[in-house]
């Protein structure tokens, strides 16, 4: 997909979530994030269950068909580099439907290997 990529890093889908989408290992907690972001806009419910961590994923994801998420904003990270094994990003996430809104949270990361997972929001 040449089209710009959904979590709006300023590079295409192709050349930013669409591999991590397709096997890739994230580098970085942040780039887990905006994939995860990007999955959300996108409505892959497969990978987002493949990139939360076993310990916390439910058994099932439902995404609402009525929402279209449509800006991510990074406001910071702790740790969650490429030699680190935990990270923290926090983010706001925008969103339209019936209304107009936005999730703001804390995510917690972790990797194992070379693959980073989604664990819990904390705050």
């Amino acid at each position: 997909m040449t089209t710009r990529c959904p979590c709006l890093s300023g590079e295409t889908y192709d050349a930013c979530c669409g591999p991590v989408h397709r096997g890739e290992p994230a580098p970085t907690a942040e780039r887990l994030m905006r994939s995860r972001f990007s999955a959300f806009a996108l409505g892959d419910e497969a990978y987002l269950m493949r990139s939360w961590h076993p310990s916390t994923r439910p058994s099932e994801l439902v995404l609402d068909p009525g929402l279209r998420w449509y800006r991510l904003d990074i406001e910071r990270t702790e740790r969650g580099g490429p030699f680190d094994r935990d990270g923290v990003v926090e983010f706001t996430a925008h969103f339209t439907g019936s209304e107009r809104g936005s999730l703001h949270e804390v995510s917690r990361f972790v990797r194992e290997g070379r693959d980073w997972f989604y664990v819990e929001a904390v705050a």
